[in-house]
């Protein structure tokens, strides 16, 4: 079951939203501001976001800023906004929008952009379950990992933080996105226990492990050239 969070200050239109949203099979979650949103974030796996653009304490601009440069860049974001100048449309998705519903609109529209964000997301990970770059090759399902076709032997957890870079290249994460990513947030790992075992990928990968760069004061990133 696909996990949905709204997130508007009208309550009508949330309960609206939600209800819909949960006769058709969604577990929905919800948040009256941006700031509300980024707090259930931290704490619950969402499949997709139905966003309002005007709210108070944080509004829905800055909030896809904030989950599109942080550790919930990947969610389907849904824009869902009174605001429905073409200067309005083209701000939300070039910050990060998947799409864009401008109210008032039904909820059949609604729904059918919810399934599509979640079908494009599904094919996108599945086109991701085998990453090729050069000589590296990494296959998710048989969770092997090969350079020049011959096999590295990775821990599952080196395994994990190189896919997270390969799979998301020129995205730089701090040392606690990959904590949070590979471990979890509750996980007692260090920071300078990913500094030594970015050593070891390095290592083991030979001349592959010169992609792995590291960004100075920030953290790691994943870059061809």
């Amino acid at each position: 079951m696909n996990t949905i969070l709204v997130v508007d200050d009208d309550q009508d239109i949330l309960k609206l939203e939600s209800f819909n949203l949960s006769a058709n099979g969604y577990k929905t979650l919800s948040a009256e501001n941006g700031k509300e949103a980024l707090q259930v974030l931290s704490s619950e796996q969402v499949d997709a976001i139905i966003l309002d653009i005007m709210m108070p304490i944080m509004d829905g601009l800055e909030t896809i800023k904030e989950i599109r440069y942080g550790l919930h860049s990947n969610i389907p974001i849904i824009v869902a906004s009174a605001k429905g100048d073409e200067s309005d449309i083209v701000m939300a998705l070039e910050l990060g929008s998947d799409d864009y519903l401008t109210k008032p609109f039904s909820m059949k529209v609604m729904l059918s952009k919810v399934k599509a964000v979640l079908r494009r997301m599904q094919n996108a990970k599945e086109a991701v379950d085998i990453v090729r770059i050069n000589e590296l090759m990494m296959d998710v399902q048989k969770h092997t990992c090969t350079v020049h076709d011959i096999p590295v032997e990775l821990t599952a957890t080196e395994f994990s933080l190189l896919y997270l870079l390969a799979s998301n290249k020129e995205q730089v994460f701090t040392r606690a996105q990959i904590i949070n990513k590979v471990k979890g947030s509750d996980y007692p790992v260090t920071d300078r226990s990913i500094d030594v075992q970015i050593a070891t990928l390095r290592k083991k990968l030979g001349d592959e492990g010169n992609y792995i760069k590291t960004i100075w004061g920030i953290g790691y990133t994943f870059k061809e050239s």
